[in-house]
């Protein structure tokens, strides 16, 4: 996690009454410094890492405690347990593939200008979206049409 961007989570923290804990600077450091989107056991592995005393309930809680804040996203991709990931200053989304579970982030374009015509048309402010394209990727794809030949 960049300084700046540590500086403006404890500060957010600070005037919500909260504490900076290291628990929690812990978790935002994992979160932050992550390049997929984390689930809460996967932030809870990477934690005990460095602090083999962290909870599972902690990451929860904390987890909790930051996605009401604003700071962290909640993401569900079609699974039966949620992913998350640092709030983002820009709109994007995701390819999801069903195969391999990988997670890409992309942005269009083409979708921004549908939301400003929503924001034009409708007087409607667009404050989040959340779009999850869910298919195979170019790699699991492959592997199944190479799978199919050589049957």
């Amino acid at each position: 996690m960049a300084k700046e961007e540590r500086s403006s989570a404890r500060q957010i923290l600070r005037a919500e009454g909260k504490r900076v804990t290291p628990q929690r600077s812990l978790l935002l450091r994992i979160i932050q410094g992550s390049s997929g989107h984390l689930d809460a056991d996967e932030i809870y592995r990477r934690a005990r890492e460095s602090d083999p005393r962290i909870s599972l309930s902690t990451v929860y809680r904390t987890v909790g405690l930051l996605k009401e804040l604003g700071l962290v996203e909640e993401l569900h991709f079609d699974e039966e347990h949620h992913h998350y990931e640092m709030a983002a200053d820009k709109i994007h989304h995701h390819l999801v593939c069903t195969r391999c579970g990988q997670i890409v982030e992309f942005e269009s374009a083409l979708l921004d200008e549908l939301w400003g015509g929503l924001e034009r048309e409708h007087g409607f402010s667009v404050e989040r979206v959340q779009i999850d394209v869910v298919g195979s990727c170019r790699e699991c794809r492959r592997r199944w049409e190479h799978n199919a030949i050589g049957t």
